[in-house]
């Protein structure tokens, strides 16, 4: 009898992660008192938690199938699917390579900090843009089958079909939970977990994306890697097209915004989760998303970026 693709999963995550009422929130935004919910993907429970457990459940998996012995990615300096990947490598017994595009910091706060405990070799390569940093990845995985290693290679932020498959999954345990839900709002970095989520819901127009300024293209690649993901899970091609928010990004991934900082006082993280609820406010605010829409705010975690040297004095000038 044939496997479901769902099932082929190493478990890593702590799952179901909880659904909870964001009450005072949807008041605040004037919206029906049951109408706004919080999926706590932050609870995960691998390092710190964070969405990316979801993805690496799958992505260990089919590593583990193809006999690799180094788990080999990369992304920026306080990327948390870096630091979950070297969290799940030391979980399987794997070794880790991580590439991080940015300059070595003289003091390491928070990701870093949290990379630096969990011990994977880690390859700075200074400030490159997303195809770089892909090209860089590949590269490192190159040299590390030139020293007898066998590598797995996963994109930035596990944004492989293969990944996405952790939130057809995800898709499923919230519909669940919550049979009424009709949009889901998260923060688009690298694109997978979005497509994921189209996959498993089966249409874009129940999910906003929030382009927090990391992938060029994700308007062409998260449809394209939601119908991929659909079809490997045996699901009917989405319908309906992509909806990603593009304007709460600011100069780039990782820059300040004021909305942004808003945001933050419900403890969300100043490069995803923070400018994904941005947006959500935002839709609300222009109408996008109506006073009695049931949403559910995905919390994808990146709480250890809070604690980033860099981002102190902007997270303690709390806004007027």
């Amino acid at each position: 009898m044939p496997v479901d693709p769902l099932d082929r999963r190493v478990p890593l995550a702590h799952l179901p992660t909880p659904l909870e009422p964001m009450r005072r929130l949807a008041a605040h935004l004037d919206m029906d008192e049951d109408a706004l919910w919080v999926k706590r993907d932050d609870a995960t429970g691998l390092a710190g938690g964070g969405n990316k457990a979801r993805k690496l459940e799958y992505l260990c998996e089919d590593a583990q199938v193809h006999g690799c012995d180094t788990l080999v990615t990369g992304g920026g300096r306080q990327s948390n699917h870096v630091r979950m990947t070297a969290a799940a490598a030391n979980k399987l017994g794997l070794r880790c390579t991580i590439v991080l595009s940015s300059e070595q910091p003289s003091v390491p706060s928070g990701n870093v900090l949290l990379d630096e405990l969990l011990a994977p070799e880690i390859v700075w390569v200074g400030a490159l843009d997303y195809y770089a940093v892909e090209g860089a990845i590949d590269h490192t995985a190159r040299r590390l089958i030139d020293e007898g290693r066998r590598p797995y290679a996963m994109p930035i932020g596990g944004a492989s079909v293969t990944g996405a498959l952790g939130y057809v999954r995800g898709a499923q345990e919230l519909a669940n939970q919550h049979p009424a839900v009709e949009v889901v709002v998260t923060a688009d970095g690298s694109g997978g977990t979005h497509a994921g989520l189209v996959a498993g819901l089966g249409s874009h127009e129940r999910v906003l994306g929030v382009d927090v300024g990391a992938r060029p293209d994700l308007d062409t690649q998260v449809p394209e890697k939601a119908t991929e993901t659909a079809r490997l899970a045996g699901l009917p091609e989405p319908t309906g097209s992509v909806q990603i928010d593009h304007g709460r990004s600011g100069e780039g991934y990782g820059a300040l915004t004021d909305d942004c900082r808003e945001s933050l006082d419900l403890i969300l993280d100043p490069v995803y989760s923070g400018k994904a609820m941005a947006g959500l406010i935002a839709a609300r605010k222009d109408g996008r998303i109506e006073r009695q829409t049931n949403v559910v705010f995905l919390h994808t975690g990146g709480m250890p970026a809070l604690f980033a040297s860099s981002y102190a004095e902007w997270v303690r000038a709390r806004p007027r």
